[in-house]
């Protein structure tokens, strides 16, 4: 028979008199620890005097609760058993919340020993407490060879000074990020990145740290060829500059020398030459001089990349008519400037090259019997907008993009 007190009645929704006509297993059922008759039995054969048991309690009108049942043997004078007395304790909400908890566990523990990312915990000293999956691969060693080992020393670290560093900030409770460089289980060098944090107990006790490891070797491996490819351009640039510089060199020698050499000829034989001759020694001079600029801008563009601008204002036009004299052009071609060209503030000796450069390409490539060059440009509200047309042989359709022959200048205000 059992009896029960009101507030037992009321947790269940059964009245004093229907629990005396009921057996314990009719409302509730044992999730932890021995049945209702193993307990008497016990106690009946004086074996034990209390128990803990945890239960499920169905209500009446449906549902249930979970309760921590404390049993107690009640003895007479002799000590034989003359009843058992249960106080229940409502524990639902503790349980539900313990379940949420070890669900929650169980999900990101089973996230953390797949993910990609090398986990450990060590204590403050430096002993691996727990790893995951990933970072036995990343390490090359086992599980049982980790745990239970100092990090820095298994793991063979080379820069142990920000090692060092670190773990003094994760004892002043301190998170950060930081590269270390290792060796792994076989020798190969490695650089990981690893975030790492402090590690509390429940009385907010510092207890060790936690370190998330990504392998970026292959990463630093690029940047290192990045190093090499730059300094290796660097160094090719400035062979190029000093050919540049000497290849003007050499050539203006010669130039100089016939530039003297017509020289010598007008005033020495200026009684004998007739006006043609005189003229002709005058466009060769005038030549020369082209010449001249021609391998200063070969010198100024070597140096392009590392040369101030010296920007002034330059007026196209005589940048265009300066080019028609010094660049051959074929007697059936003609280069033409349909409307007069602006002024325009820029580097004279860049945009010399750059008309120069177009220009010089496009009348060599016309087939047909007369050839036509247009220096065209369009006024846009920031920037002249210019283009080289011509009537030649053209660009394969789909060179059109690598190949465009219109270009941009901005306005400066």
């Amino acid at each position: 028979m059992i009896k029960s007190n009101r507030i037992f009645t009321e947790l269940l929704g059964y009245t004093e008199a229907e629990f005396k006509t009921m057996k314990f297993e009719e409302f509730s059922k044992v999730i932890e620890g021995p049945t209702a008759n193993e307990i008497i039995t016990q106690m009946s054969e004086g074996k034990i005097d209390k128990d803990i048991v945890i239960k499920r309690y169905y209500k009446k009108e449906g549902g249930c609760l979970i309760g921590k049942t404390s049993v107690s043997a009640v003895r007479d004078y002799k000590g034989n058993l003359k009843y058992v007395l249960a106080m229940v304790e409502d524990i639902t909400r503790e349980r539900e919340a313990e379940e949420r908890l070890n669900y929650e566990r169980e999900k990101y523990a089973s996230i953390i020993a797949n993910m990609n990312l090398g986990l450990v915990e060590v204590d403050t000293e430096d002993i691996i407490q727990f790893v995951n999956q990933s970072f036995c691969l990343m390490s090359g060693f086992k599980e049982d060879e980790l745990i239970g080992e100092k990090g820095s020393n298994v793991l063979r670290v080379q820069n142990k000074n920000v090692l060092d560093k670190e773990n003094e900030k994760r004892a002043g409770g301190e998170s950060d990020s930081y590269e270390l460089e290792v060796f792994d289980k076989t020798g190969e060098r490695k650089h990981w990145l690893i975030s790492g944090a402090p590690r509390y107990d429940n009385n907010k006790t510092l207890i060790g740290s936690v370190g998330i490891h990504l392998d970026i070797t292959k990463q630093k491996l690029l940047e290192f060829q990045k190093e090499q490819l730059v300094k290796e351009l660097e160094q090719s640039n400035q062979g190029l500059q000093e050919y540049a510089h000497i290849v003007s060199h050499d050539l203006k020698s010669p130039l100089r020398s016939i530039s003297a050499l017509a020289t010598w000829i007008q005033d020495d034989y200026k009684d004998v030459l007739d006006e043609a001759g005189q003229e002709n020694l005058s466009l060769m001079q005038e030549k020369v001089a082209s010449m001249d600029k021609l391998i200063h801008g070969i010198l100024e563009y070597s140096t392009a990349n590392n040369s101030a601008l010296d920007n002034s204002k330059v007026d196209l036009n005589e940048v265009v008519e300066s080019i028609k004299e010094s660049i051959f052009i074929p007697e059936h071609v003609a280069v033409v400037v349909p409307e007069t060209l602006p002024t325009i503030l820029a580097d004279r000796t860049k945009i010399h090259q750059l008309f120069q450069n177009i220009l010089s390409n496009a009348v060599v490539h016309i087939e047909k019997e007369v050839g036509l060059v247009e220096v065209l440009f369009v006024e846009n509200a920031t920037h002249w907008q210019f283009s080289i047309k011509d009537n030649g042989v053209g660009i394969p359709k789909e060179y059109h993009k690598k190949n465009i022959r219109n270009f941009s200048i901005y306005r400066s205000k």
